[in-house]
């Protein structure tokens, strides 16, 4: 988890700061399996402290790509990939919920600290950072 204020090498948040998710996806089934898209009813959102729920890619967090963070595709059984979610938040939506919902309505959670934390802070910074 890492929030970018001062945008990426790619382009400036239009509502304060980016805030950069490091996701380890991996089959949750003996079968490869993708993640779900919003198309589909799935996939990534976020809901700020005072319940504003943010879909992934909004403002301009659809430019901010990290190639060790971008995986796609189908992930077979028994590995897993590096992928992220990445939301254009004011300083206030910082400190939320991370919010998945797979292609069959199963819905995770996950409380987001609201400053960097994580093993993979040093890389997002090294890759992204203007």
């Amino acid at each position: 988890m890492t929030y970018l204020p001062a945008g990426t090498t790619f382009d400036k948040p239009t509502q304060g700061q980016f805030a950069f998710i490091t996701i380890k996806a991996r089959p949750t089934t003996a079968v490869a399996a993708a993640q779900a898209a919003p198309i589909t009813g799935g996939g990534w959102s976020w809901i700020a402290p005072d319940g504003q729920a943010i879909e992934q890619g909004n403002g301009q967090a659809f430019n901010v790509v990290a190639e060790s963070f971008n995986a796609g595709g189908a992930v077979q059984p028994g590995s897993w990939v590096w992928d992220s979610a990445v939301f254009d938040l004011t300083k206030a939506q910082a400190g939320g919920t991370l919010v998945y919902t797979d292609g069959e309505g199963t819905t995770i959670r996950w409380k987001i600290p609201a400053e960097d934390a994580g093993a993979e802070v040093a890389q997002v910074k090294k890759e992204l950072a203007p």
